[in-house]
């Protein structure tokens, strides 16, 4: 059996899951960050589904462009399914099914409700609570729009990553970047996205039958 990762959700394992508490005397968050970060979060949550397509480009620490990843998102309430080429991720809320087109393999998982189980949803939700210190830069220009920065700083210093960059844009988090101490840049943009959409259950559900040939290795 082969395993599977793309790049994105390697974005997402890398960004989340940090569950830390602030030491003494590490300083304290900026409270207007806060309140940009709060409306970003109440905003997502009153959206019944999204569909956005993404780009997740990957630098070194020169500048240079060393992987780059596009594709579509899917998200409805604990439900998401990721898109990109050669790979799909399906979770309908309780299983996760990630298949690679050119193996032809599926592997499905169980979700454990007990785990900080890592989803695309806790990127545009209140992440930064336990996680970040965190703090308005003020307004900056991106792609002709003027957008907040906001600096995250992780709490848990063996992570491998310093510092994470959000523009916002009309309370959502349009591009963020993550810097990795190697020198690593990690930039996932959103685009295109529709919350007005109605997007079936079987969206996230990982029919094999559609699939002719897949080897499915269930681990649950």
């Amino acid at each position: 059996m082969k395993k599977v990762y793309s790049s994105l959700f390697f974005f997402f394992a890398l960004f989340l899951g940090l569950q830390a508490q602030p030491p003494k005397g590490m300083g304290a968050s900026d409270p207007d960050a806060k309140k940009v970060l709060d409306a970003v979060s109440a905003k997502f949550k009153t959206y019944k589904s999204v569909q956005a397509k993404f780009l997740l480009k990957i630098e070194n620490a020169s500048g240079k462009n060393i992987g780059t990843k596009t594709g579509t998102v899917y998200m409805k309430g604990t439900k998401y399914r990721i898109s990109v080429t050669g790979q799909e991720i399906y979770c309908d809320g309780s299983n996760v099914w990630t298949y690679d087109k050119a193996s032809k393999e599926v592997t499905i998982n169980k979700i454990d409700p007990s785990a900080n189980s890592i989803t695309p949803q806790k990127l545009f939700t209140n992440f930064y609570d336990k996680d970040f210190l965190y703090k308005l830069n003020g307004n900056v220009s991106m792609n002709g729009k003027s957008m907040q920065e906001i600096e995250l700083t992780p709490i848990d210093k063996t992570k491998p990553f310093h510092k994470v960059l959000l523009y916002i844009d009309k309370s959502f988090i349009s591009t963020t970047k993550i810097f990795e101490k190697t020198g690593n840049r990690y930039t996932y943009s959103t685009s295109g996205m529709n919350t007005n959409g109605n997007i079936p259950d079987a969206t996230f559900v990982f029919d094999a039958k559609q699939y002719p040939g897949v080897e499915v290795v269930d681990l649950r």
